[in-house]
């Protein structure tokens, strides 16, 4: 008996910013959803980035597997096209993709697909990522730009109401991990912050708190902003003692 070949044609070429394809995302997300559903088992998934892993997300949960997901600011605002020039400031991982993966996105927060909004805040330090595109490490600063930016790409638009989204960067996130925050019920821990929701504010490198300024989107007009942040009870952050407001 003669066992089954296959082959696998390689392309040709390849443009030098590609990144990982979204099929290696889906098949990664489908193995372990597929384990979930065998084990009944919880399951969160990081960093949601392609229009397939939101379906999968979204068909498991009709089927009653345990699953939760989040997904990443930069993933339901910029597509692929920011790397055309070779910016390392867009590269991350997962990649970003293409205009129908992000809109796949921001439709899983709006039907609650996606559960969270998670910063994937990842500080390199200039020298990093002033090299080629492909020697450069992955990642951008995300937690100050993370409520500006889905402000305004997700509320703005209509996609979701401000206690909604401030419910899935805080309620939510801290009920799928098991935490005690994300709340102010009585006996709750005293974490606060402060906003205002419709502060306009532009993005410069001399304003983030981070020593990193690995960001794509300085010099962008955002949408709401921090201005007092309470820890444990403790004032942690003024915005109007930096004089940021």
């Amino acid at each position: 008996m003669s066992s089954a070949r296959v082959m696998v044609l390689a392309p040709m070429s390849s443009s030098a910013a590609e990144g990982v394809p979204s099929a290696a995302e889906r098949i990664m997300v489908a193995r372990i959803i597929i384990l979930a559903g065998l084990t009944g088992g919880r399951l969160h998934l990081c960093h949601m980035s392609s229009r397939g892993s939101v379906a999968l997300v979204r068909r498991a949960k009709d089927l009653g597997v345990r699953v939760t997901a989040e997904a990443t600011p930069h993933h339901f605002t910029l597509t692929h096209e920011r790397c055309l020039g070779y910016d390392t400031n867009a590269k991350m991982n997962p990649p970003l993709r293409e205009a129908a993966d992000r809109d796949a996105i921001r439709e899983g927060l709006r039907d609650g697909t996606i559960d969270c909004i998670a910063s994937d805040h990842a500080p390199h330090h200039y020298d990093a990522k002033e090299r080629e595109f492909d020697d450069a490490p992955n990642g951008i600063v995300g937690l100050e730009t993370s409520l500006g930016l889905a402000i305004r790409e997700l509320v703005e638009p209509g996609f979701l109401t401000l206690p909604a989204l401030l419910s899935r960067m805080s309620t939510v996130p801290a009920r799928v991990l098991g935490l005690p925050g994300g709340t102010l019920a009585v006996g709750a821990p005293a974490d606060v912050v402060i906003l205002d929701p419709a502060l306009r504010w532009v993005v410069r490198r001399e304003d983030l708190h981070s020593r990193s300024g690995n960001s794509p989107f300085l010099g962008e007009t955002l949408v709401g902003r921090a201005l007092v942040t309470i820890v444990g009870g403790n004032l942690v952050f003024e915005a109007a003692r930096r004089r940021d407001y």
